[in-house]
């Protein structure tokens, strides 16, 4: 029976994430930090509402085996950089960081196709730099999801994104090879790929899922 922490539950990943992990027997307790309450009621699961400004208040005295970390934001939402910095890297970071002090030993994060923490490209730096960071927290294993388009309705209107989907799926059947990682995939695909790398064996320090290992999770 493992205890778990997912971050960013109420985003567009993170909640499709939430709702995988209460499916799942082996987790004996879920808490799930959010800003707000997502009015989710499962017997396993405590919703911990906070800032993430002090991520590690109101955690004291928890233990963990694993963190779920789907935090993110857009450039539309957050056009000032270093607030943008702050809810793409500091945020996570800081997340990783506390729970890691409660003992949890793996480490599952969304990131960006492209990451590279010395890219030219603002976005993908972020993307990189979290990488980077969480990975030298000394996690026992650390699981990193890098999706290209994420497709699937949203709550919230968003044509361009939607303009988006629209064009990549013309494009999926082109991305052939080394190209596949920038096929889209679906936001409830990608958390049903981290639920069960999750289950599965953990052996490699370090794992980084593009899209076809995300599909090959899939398949188990």
């Amino acid at each position: 029976m493992k205890r778990a922490i997912v971050f960013g539950a109420t985003g567009f990943v993170g909640a499709h994430l939430l709702g995988e992990l209460l499916e799942r027997p082996e987790y004996q307790l879920i808490t799930a930090v959010v800003r707000r309450d997502p009015g989710l009621a499962h017997p396993r699961l405590h919703t911990l509402l906070g800032d993430l400004d002090s991520v590690g208040e109101g955690l004291s005295g928890s233990t963990l085996d694993e963190v779920f970390i789907a935090l993110g934001t857009t450039r539309k939402r957050t056009p000032d950089r270093t607030a943008y910095y702050r809810v793409d890297h500091d945020y996570p970071v800081a997340a990783a960081r506390a729970a890691r002090a409660l003992g949890a030993r793996s480490v599952f994060l969304v990131s960006s196709v492209g990451a590279d923490p010395a890219s030219r490209v603002f976005y993908v730096r972020t993307k990189g730099q979290t990488e980077r960071d969480i990975g030298a927290l000394g996690f026992d294993h650390t699981h990193i999801f890098r999706p290209s388009m994420i497709l699937g309705s949203r709550p919230e209107p968003r044509p361009l994104e939607d303009f988006l989907g629209r064009a990549w799926a013309l494009l999926d059947p082109l991305l052939m090879g080394s190209l596949d990682r920038y096929k889209g995939i679906l936001g409830a695909d990608i958390a049903r790929a981290m639920a069960a790398a999750a289950a599965g064996r953990r052996q490699e320090p370090v794992a980084i899922y593009h899209w076809r290992q995300m599909q090959d999770l899939l398949k188990k």
